[in-house]
Formats: C-alpha cells, structure tokens, sequence
C-alpha cells in the first residue's frame, strides 16, 4: 500500500507502522450540503470517517492506537479543496494534545524528524504557529534533528527511520519560515538523485532505485528550495513512467490512487498541467459515484479494483490534493468552508 513512508511512530514505537492496519469506525461530520465538485465530495467524505470527528485510529490485535499522520494528510486534503474546516480545526486541536504530540514526535530522548516536520507544514497550512504548537517549538526541533551533512535523521533508541519523506517534509516545512529552507538540506536531497532522474524512498542503498511516492515528494522540496534544476530531472522521470491512462504504480508495482495523488500534486506544481489532467482523470475513474451505496459515495478507492473500506481512507487523503493540483509549499486552509459536503446526486 503507498502510504506516507517517512517514520510515523506511535507509543508501541513505531512498530505499527510496517503493518496493514484498518481504520476504525467513524462518527459523523458536520452538516454536510450536496455538492458537484468532486474533489470536494472525496474530502467530505474523508471527515465522515474520523473517530470521533477529530482523528484517525488504528487497529491492532484488537486496541486501538492513534494515526497521527493519516489525520494529518486528511488535514492537507481538507485544506486543498477548502473544505470540512470545522473537521480540520477538531484534528489540530487533537494533534496539539501532550500525549497525541509526543506520541508522534518523540518525547525525552526520542525525536522523529519526519513527524516533526509533517506536523510543522501542517500546522503552517492550518495558519498556526508551528514554533508554538501544544507547548512545543516544532521548527526549533526539526531544525536541530538535521545532520551536518544536511540529513535530517531520527534520534531514537529505536534507530534512525528517515528517508526521503523526511527529508522533503523538513525543506518543505522550513521553506515557509522567515529563514527559509537550509541549502545544506536541499543539498543533500538532491545529491540522492539516482541516475534515471527519480529519487529513492530510502538512502544510501547498494543499487539507487527511483520511487514514484518519493520522487514527487522531492520534487516538491526541490522546488520550493529554489533548485529547479535538481527538480528537473525529476519531473522528466516522472512523466516517463506515467501510464497512457494516466495512472502511476507504486515500489511493488501496482496502480493506486496514493502514487497517482502523490504525482499528480508534483506535476501540477512543477508546471505540467498535460500530464496532472491525464493522473487527475484516472484519479476521478477511481472515485465512488451516485450508482454506489450512499454511505460510500465521494470516495477514491485504492486501485481500479473498486472501494475497500481498509484502503479507501488513505487513498482518499492522498489522492484529493493530486485532484486539486494544490502544492504543499504554498498550500492555505484560508478561506475554508465548515461543512463536509457529500456528492449531489439524483
């Protein structure tokens, strides 16, 4: 399953994070008024699923645990389609509480630098105060997890989890601070590159294979670093390895919704408007309509296999940004409505 890769650890210290895990079952959204816009019907649909209209769980062995990240990305994909804000503003209130933060970005000793910096961007995109989220200086942090060399690592007893995700989460989150993204940071990211122009999910590996996930993540980071250059190469792969329906696959091969989001997202803001529209039309091929049960209606199913409630959630999250072609560098809830409409049909 393509799923945000960077280290999103939890209190069982992070060994959920390498399991298939379900999404739990969801209390209502707010009010929700029929729409046509299906972007927004897919993010109206993503609030209905939280727990408790605030957060994402998951399950295992029969306990629940907190998803941090899955609540975040559901947190980027209300911001892009402006809507479900009232959903948003209850998921950031609930990230902000002491054993929600330290859960996900470390606390004492353990310091997650991916988490950090996830959380960082979204809390910028929400209009917060990323240097003064729930008593924690999230960018003094992040700041202080980097490497000389520019590598920003986890510091955890654990061991260090970071990959490409991490890195392109940090230069994105830092890009918006007044002292903007370290060089040396960009630097690093963009010395990764593998010879076909993709980057890698994971550093320092015997042979350099490019990950469609991670290259748009990083050309993201690149860009917003101000390194079009590096991001070039990138762009020209990404497009390369685009399907003729649009689609993109992820590390195993398979085509989903994720890796097509992901993409999508990328060419949108690297200027690719031909090839975005081609990912955005096989993302909306994917997507439940009125001829489906009502409670799923708005969803983006993982693959073309059709709707799977385990997948549906995450693939939903990451594929609505992809839709709107809204880049997490200048990304703004601003200006977002309340409520989480559902599809208007018939």
């Amino acid at each position: 399953m393509a799923v945000h890769r960077h280290r999103v650890r939890t209190l069982l210290a992070g060994a959920l994070a390498a399991l298939a895990l379900t999404t739990l079952a969801a209390t209502p959204a707010a009010a929700s008024t029929p729409t046509l816009d299906r972007p927004a019907a897919a993010s109206g649909w993503l609030a209905r699923q939280m727990v408790d209209g605030e957060r994402f769980e998951v399950v295992f062995d029969g306990v629940a645990y907190p998803d941090q990240g899955l609540t975040i990305d559901a947190i980027l994909a209300f911001a892009a389609t402006k809507v479900a804000g009232a959903s948003a503003a209850r998921a950031t209130a609930w990230l902000a509480r002491p054993e929600v933060l330290t859960g996900y970005i470390g606390d004492g000793t353990e310091a997650y630098a991916g988490a950090t910096a996830k959380l960082a961007l979204a809390v910028q995109i929400r209009g917060g105060n990323p240097a003064a989220f729930g008593g924690v200086d999230l960018v003094a942090r992040l700041r202080g997890l980097q490497a000389p060399s520019g590598r920003f690592s986890d510091r955890s007893a654990f061991g260090d989890y970071s990959n490409q995700f991490t890195q392109a989460f940090a230069l994105l989150a830092l890009s918006r601070t007044p002292a903007g993204a370290p060089a040396t940071g960009a630097a690093y990211l963009a010395g990764t590159r593998c010879p076909d122009g993709g980057y890698p999910l994971y550093f320092d590996q015997p042979t350099c294979a490019s990950d469609v996930d991670a290259t748009a993540l990083a050309v993201q980071a690149l860009l917003a670093a101000h390194r079009p250059a590096d991001a070039a190469p990138a762009i020209a792969w990404l497009v390369s390895v685009q399907a003729g329906d649009g689609s993109f696959t992820d590390g195993a091969g398979t085509v989903n919704a994720n890796s097509t989001g992901l993409a999508a997202q990328a060419l949108a803001v690297a200027g690719r408007p031909l090839a975005w529209l081609k990912a955005r039309g096989f993302l909306l091929t994917l997507q439940v309509r009125c001829t489906d049960p009502a409670p799923n209606r708005g969803a983006i199913a993982y693959t073309p296999a059709g709707f799977d409630p385990a997948t549906a959630v995450r693939a939903t999250a990451q594929a609505v940004p992809g839709l709107t072609g809204a880049g997490l560098a200048t990304l703004t809830a601003a200006g977002s409505r309340p409520a989480a409409p559902v599809l208007a049909c018939p």
